[in-house]
């Protein structure tokens, strides 16, 4: 009993403690078969995977997202155009002709507000890297295109990429 006491008293020092309520990111450190530049965000939306690659050769971290459904997706060369903490939401004209009488805009902090923590504009801001407040879509094709993200995981995503950064979806 002492050692298992002991065992999580070290692992809490070196990892630190999270937040209550603050799931642990999902990253996972990969080397990818494509070698890009240190810096900049790679999607395959057909893995439904986002990576960040943190060194030469390929060397990312890999997070687990959802994209955009059948005919909602879409691929190209862009770059972060802004980031926001608990973003208001306002759908555009695609969904409110899908959802006529969705509201025509959500505050920031609302569970039904579909950013989640964190959002990241993508280019003229059309799409964006955000997070969920339906972490079950996560894996999935679900999207008008743009990226979601465990809350978790776009924080991390998040303090790691600045305004500029290049994003590439394939």
């Amino acid at each position: 009993m002492y050692g298992k006491i002991l065992l999580a008293a070290m692992l809490t020092a070196m990892l630190g403690t999270l937040a209550p309520g603050v799931a642990q990111a999902h990253g996972n450190v990969v080397t990818m078969k494509e070698s890009y530049t240190p810096g900049t965000i790679i999607v395959h939306t057909a893995e439904r995977r986002l990576y960040y690659v943190t060194g030469w050769g390929g060397q990312a971290i890999s997070y687990p997202v959802g994209v955009g459904r059948a005919g909602k997706q879409w691929s190209g060369t862009s770059y972060i155009s802004g980031k926001y903490n608990h973003p208001a939401w306002s759908p555009p004209p695609a969904v409110l002709r899908d959802s006529p009488h969705m509201a025509r805009l959500i505050p920031g902090g609302s569970p039904r507000n579909p950013m989640g923590v964190a959002a990241m504009t993508i280019g003229s801001g059309e799409y964006a890297i955000h997070g969920t407040n339906n972490p079950a879509s996560i894996g999935h094709f679900v999207s008008y295109g743009c990226i979601r993200m465990y809350n978790a995981d776009i924080t991390d995503l998040y303090s790691r990429v600045n305004v500029g950064t290049r994003v590439v979806v394939q």
